[in-house]
């Protein structure tokens, strides 16, 4: 069995803190980067059919064509934007209990799982898992990595979500098979990098690793009890 481990930039391997700030710029440093590959793509289309006289049929291809990177342009303009918009707001920190809000989240989402055809499965080891946080940016970095999970994970399968820690330091792992490759241009792909920077935002540590066709997330963030060594 062949491992592969899709790297994390914000992280490191001595498991020190992540910088918050960090992990918002590691994910437009990437979706900047992919944006540069519709764009020359447009800009070679549209030099070409310039360059000579060409069929109606020939227009209207390279027409499409330009078409299909637009919109992959603008895909990537709104994921850039919503990353850019991960930021300290005015809302207060306070403590969160973890556990309640993984179950609300997947509530939320067992519509989509059901359309979808993928079972959810939820299993805490603790009672109680609190952690400070800003609780709006906590729960759009937990419905933004579940619904990002649900829709990479192909129909007929399992999305596992575990959960557990103790006072001082709280992880989640998600896993998900049979998914799709990783794309650069696709909307889950980019949803799962947004989320990416979302918990990083929130000062949590990610992974995300890749083993055949199994996917697994490992977020690791500290609790109420440990939030002072992180």
């Amino acid at each position: 069995m062949t491992s592969k481990t899709i790297p994390a930039p914000a992280s490191n391997s001595q498991g020190a803190p992540t910088d918050p700030q960090k992990g918002s710029r590691s994910a437009l440093a990437h979706l900047l980067h992919a944006l540069n590959q519709p764009l020359t793509g447009l800009q070679c289309s549209m030099e070409v059919a310039l360059a000579s006289p060409r069929t109606i049929e020939q227009y209207v291809r390279g027409l499409r064509e330009g078409l299909e990177l637009t919109e992959r342009m603008r895909t990537l303009v709104e994921a850039i934007r919503e990353v850019a918009d991960i930021e300290e707001n005015a809302a207060p920190v306070e403590v969160v209990e973890l556990n309640a809000a993984l179950h609300e989240v997947v509530d939320d989402l067992k519509p989509v799982a059901e359309v979808k055809r993928v079972r959810i499965t939820f299993h805490c080891d603790a009672a109680s898992l609190e952690v400070r946080v800003v609780r709006p940016m906590l729960a759009t970095a937990l419905f933004r990595l579940l619904e990002s999970a649900l829709s990479l994970a192909a129909a007929e399968t399992q999305l596992q979500i575990e959960a557990g820690g103790g006072p001082a330091d709280v992880w989640i792992r998600l896993q998900w098979g049979g998914g799709r490759s990783p794309g650069a241009f696709s909307h889950s792909e980019l949803g799962l990098l947004i989320a990416q920077a979302g918990w990083e935002r929130i000062g949590a540590q990610w992974e995300r690793e890749r083993i055949e066709n199994a996917e697994t997330v490992k977020i690791r963030l500290a609790g109420f009890a440990g939030c002072a060594k992180f």
